[in-house]
């Protein structure tokens, strides 16, 4: 689990392709600090397992099923990335509880200043934006936000300076992708509320009739 607060930019230094699957290799520096083979990294959003550490670099594998539901396809050598690692018993939750399991991507349909922040209007499906409401938190690459504006297609936030210096969302342009985790708690509320059959629950049929109510003293 991750809190959304990115710890800082790193660098990817090299993709080696398997037949579907990648090897990602990131030069980072402070999420080095005292993380270890098998430990977890958010790397723009994405819950990475480290597999070696060397250099002042980390390994993870990137399986298909994480290359076909992220933006991990637009990564390059030389592309930054928001890095955070996992939560701690110690740690403050100063974001909202981050899965770094994306739920899909959208694509940034414009940038717009107003004094001192940046409005961010992504554009995504449907099937994402059920789960978000005003004000409530979203993950966009990682980063802990909150949601200012949502409607049928798209959603807006708000980026203060402090998360425009410290992560790469303002680093992209209109047309490229970010990775999308929406709120936990709309989903399994969701999941909870349907029936095994996906289906209203039908109501029972009624056994009053003309011989229950002789029965009962009735008629």
């Amino acid at each position: 689990m991750f809190t959304g607060i990115i710890e800082e930019i790193g660098t990817v230094k090299q993709l080696i392709p398997g037949t579907v699957s990648y090897k990602l290799v990131v030069s980072a520096d402070k999420v080095l600090e005292g993380t270890k083979i098998g430990d977890s990294i958010s790397t723009n959003g994405i819950c990475l397992t480290v597999t070696a550490i060397h250099g002042g670099c980390f390994e993870a594998d990137v399986m298909p099923e994480t290359v076909r539901r992220t933006s991990f396809s637009s990564f390059h050598s030389g592309s930054k990335v928001n890095l955070e690692r996992a939560l701690t018993l110690n740690s403050r939750l100063g974001g909202h509880i981050v899965s770094g399991h994306i739920d899909g991507t959208g694509t940034i349909k414009s940038m717009t200043r107003e004094d001192n922040a940046v409005w961010l209007t992504i554009e995504t499906q449907p099937q994402l934006l059920r789960y978000m409401i005003e004000k409530g938190s979203i993950a966009l690459d990682g980063v802990s936000l909150t949601l200012a504006g949502v409607d049928d297609k798209s959603l807006k936030v708000s980026i203060i300076p402090h998360t425009g210096e410290e992560t790469v969302l303002l680093m992209k342009k209109p047309g490229d992708l970010v990775n999308i985790e929406c709120d936990l708690i709309g989903k399994y509320v969701e999941k909870l509320m349907k029936t095994d059959t996906d289906q209203p629950a039908q109501a029972e049929k009624s056994v009053i009739d003309l011989n229950f109510l002789a029965e009962n003293g009735f008629v």
